[in-house]
């Protein structure tokens, strides 16, 4: 297994929700968890993931997340009203919340 490899500029940041009781991800979690690799000089997201019980469904978060950057609240949020129509919603832009008001109080 290749480990990656992660530079000074990289900072780990993790977010967590509590999900809706009806829906599957609940049944295996009792909350989501976000978690993005930030680049701490720009606020670019490199990586995401989130818990989800679907591969679809982490896939689709993290096509959203990576490649924005992390300040971009609003336009994450715009993002997932537009595009993702899962039960969890309001779950992961609550986890994405909490990353960003991690973000936020890390002294850079």
């Amino acid at each position: 297994m290749m480990h990656r490899k992660f530079n000074d500029n990289e900072i780990f940041i993790s977010g967590y929700a509590k999900l809706p009781s009806n829906i599957t991800a609940s049944k295996l979690y009792e909350v989501i968890a976000v978690v993005v690799l930030v680049d701490k000089k720009s606020g670019e997201i490199l990586d995401a993931e989130c818990t989800l019980s679907t591969r679809l469904g982490r896939d689709f978060v993290n096509y959203i997340l990576i490649g924005n950057n992390i300040n971009d609240v609003e336009k994450i949020n715009k993002e997932m009203d537009e595009k993702y129509f899962g039960s969890a919603q309001k779950a992961v832009v609550t986890a994405f919340k909490n990353c960003k008001k991690k973000y936020d109080a890390i002294d850079l």
